[in-house]
């Protein structure tokens, strides 16, 4: 028996994802086709022997997440259940309040999974690797150049055991080029440590107290566990953490740019999973050019030319003469006649006008370089907006005939002239 947790964070966090996170839960945004997180519940679902998946954070759990769990177990026939945290208890905080619910029915092991990441979840492999050589924690870790590598938790393995030596949380010298990939396979005596993590903070906190403090009324909590830093870096070398490594798909969900880089690669892995959400030429319909999601529900029309890399939601239209690539449309967008809209994702209900412009600059990963990792860096330098993929918050109109590039439009906003490299407020 198998369980697995996907921690899905709250609504403090994502701020990089706005203005795209002010309307739906950032796990629940659409990256090709489907929410963030069904990608996750796809994975566990295929695993033989997964008898219950639970979502962990501090959401609260509204009609679009009530919603989407129903409709989740009714089609991957499990229970999938939302638990729901007092307060951010970081990335281990959460999986030792519930401990007693995660335990429950014995299960061998429980995958943990971060929402916001893309992959192709090689879980059968990891729970192989488990099988044959059990232990209380297996890392998934794939590769980065040097540089890159700095921005993530770096792992230093026994080559021939695979043991973990040696971990680093966003080092800032070179450690290694084996990266964290926030996708783990725990035994339930993984949970031990992370009581041990409460107990110590516990007691630091009532020490605080007692010492009279003036601080401790800042202390995150003794509940706040960071799977990071207090236990991996802390046990590594003690023959409890191991790493699987990948060399398929991977990437973080960090800003809004990396959710169109992430949709590019689930819509090519689609080819092999799911050639059925892609479009195909049909005679009549619009060109399509390479890998391609339209809901069932959108109106496109057959003079439009979509691809690659384009995700159309639900309600969508698209009219004559359209030109859409690289970018994803959410539900109820209307694009008019001869709009052509490139590295960009146009919001909920938005409109842009005929003959209208919208375009980004694309922030993708080094093509020559395999080990390149996309980049989620600041928005800003200097003060200024730096070249970045262009976002149409929600219900934004765009007039005709203008253009809006490398910019940022706040929800509600109603467009008059063209702008560049600007955040409209």
């Amino acid at each position: 028996m198998l369980k697995a947790v996907i921690l899905i964070g709250g609504p403090q966090k994502g701020t990089r994802f706005r203005p795209l996170s002010f309307e739906v839960p950032k796990p629940l945004f659409p990256v090709a086709g489907v929410p963030m997180i069904q990608h996750h519940i796809e994975a566990c679902a295929q695993v033989p022997g997964m008898q219950e998946i639970l979502l962990i954070g501090f959401y609260q759990p509204d009609e679009a997440l009530t919603r989407f769990l129903d409709a989740a177990q009714q089609e991957f026939n499990l229970p999938i259940r939302y638990l729901q945290e007092f307060a951010p208890l970081g990335t281990g905080g959460g999986l030792y309040h519930f401990r007693d619910q995660i335990l429950a029915g014995g299960p061998e092991a429980f995958f943990v999974l971060n929402a916001d990441v893309c992959s192709d979840f090689p879980l059968g492999a990891m729970l192989e690797a488990h099988r044959r050589q059990p232990r209380p924690f297996l890392l998934l870790g794939t590769t980065a150049n040097r540089t890159q590598s700095l921005n993530y938790g770096c792992i230093v393995e026994n080559p021939e055991t695979h043991e973990v030596l040696h971990y680093v949380e966003k080092p800032s010298t070179f450690v290694s080029d084996i990266i964290n990939c926030g996708i783990y396979l725990f035994s339930p005596e993984a949970l031990k440590p992370l009581r041990d993590v409460f107990q110590r903070n516990q007691q630091d906190q009532q020490l605080c107290l007692d010492l009279g403090d003036g601080s401790s009324g800042s202390w995150p909590g003794a509940g706040t566990i960071r799977l990071e830093q207090d236990v991996f870096t802390a046990l590594s070398g003690q023959g409890q953490i191991y790493v699987h490594l990948t060399d398929g798909i991977w990437s973080q969900i960090k800003s809004a740019g990396s959710a169109l880089y992430a949709s590019r690669l689930y819509l090519s892995r689609y080819q092999l999973t799911h050639p059925e959400r892609l479009a195909q030429l049909i005679p009549g319909g619009p060109c399509i050019r390479g890998n391609v999601f339209i809901h069932p529900t959108a109106k496109v029309a057959s003079s439009a030319v979509l691809g690659p890399n384009v995700s159309i939601g639900e309600g969508v239209t698209i009219g004559e003469g359209v030109r859409l690539r690289e970018s994803i449309v959410l539900h109820g967008a209307t694009l008019q006649e001869h709009t052509c809209v490139l590295h960009s994702i146009v919001g909920w209900g938005s409109t842009v006008g005929r003959w209208a412009r919208v375009e980004g600059t694309p922030n993708d990963p080094n093509p020559n370089d395999p080990r390149a990792r996309m980049d989620s860096e600041s928005l800003f330098r200097d003060g200024k907006l730096l070249p970045a993929i262009t976002i149409l918050g929600c219900r934004v109109r765009i007039p005709a005939e203008v253009l809006i590039l490398n910019s940022i439009v706040l929800p509600h906003k109603e467009l008059s002239r063209s702008f560049t490299n600007q955040i409209i407020l």
